[in-house]
């Protein structure tokens, strides 16, 4: 049995690769019209990941760096289910995330902002999804900061994502944003994607069902990932009643 390509990126739903108000598109992006090659071996396939190879900490941001006690500031959790473009769970997928601290401070040594860093807090995790595509971390809610993009430009709380799953053609990195959160809508990243709809799926959403009552609030955030052809088998032509 072959493996089914991956159905074709829709860039309609995707910011475009230059946007001047967001600076640094300026160098990363392509000045030349894209190629859509047919999916070769190295984009249908991809790593596959264990259990094995996660530690028990792994998915606990609040405790797989501490030391001497607890980081600083708001527990969450935060949850999802990763599905195909079709709404198929995509199961053993990795999700790394990324974050600064409660202060808006990455532990990185190029971040120089003058929040400190919080010695308990290393800001990064990773969890693969159950059978049902199902993911959850635990974490400190990230705080803003001050970057050079203009003059007095702050970016929101945001968590990054790194999402591998079947194929390096699912492959996905993003950020999500939290509701409620007044610098969204003047972020000039977020004002690279082209639609409020599609803003509002960067946001993730509030889930009070499903707080821990004093200890943490809980938001839920979806994600979606290029979906598959149908596979065939060999002898079948596709198009054909055989």
């Amino acid at each position: 049995m072959t493996i089914g390509e991956f159905v074709e990126r829709d860039f309609t739903v995707h910011p475009p690769a230059l946007t001047p108000d967001y600076k640094t598109s300026v160098l990363r992006s392509p000045r030349s019209a894209l190629i859509s090659p047919r999916n070769t071996l190295s984009e249908v396939t991809g790593p596959v990941f264990g259990a094995n190879e996660l530690g028990d900490k792994d998915n606990d941001l609040i405790l797989n760096f501490a030391t001497d006690g607890l980081p600083i500031g708001e527990r969450l959790i935060v949850h999802g289910y990763v599905r195909d473009e079709f709404g198929n769970p995509v199961s053993g997928a990795l999700v790394e995330v990324w974050q600064a601290n409660s202060g808006g401070r990455y532990r990185h040594k190029k971040d120089q902002y003058l929040a400190p860093i919080d010695p308990n807090f290393g800001g990064c995790g990773r969890m693969l999804t159950d059978r049902n595509g199902y993911y959850v971390f635990r974490t400190i809610k990230p705080g803003p900061y001050p970057w050079p993009n203009n003059t007095n430009s702050w970016r929101p709380a945001h968590i990054h994502m790194s999402l591998s799953a079947d194929g390096w053609a699912q492959r996905l990195i993003t950020q999500l944003y939290f509701e409620g959160d007044p610098l969204i809508e003047r972020c000039p990243i977020v004002r690279t994607v082209p639609t409020v709809e599609q803003v509002r799926s960067l946001i993730a959403q509030e889930d009070p069902a499903n707080h821990v009552p004093f200890d943490a609030r809980t938001y839920r955030f979806d994600v979606t990932l290029r979906g598959r052809r149908a596979t065939f088998f060999e002898n079948t032509v596709p198009g054909s009643s055989r």
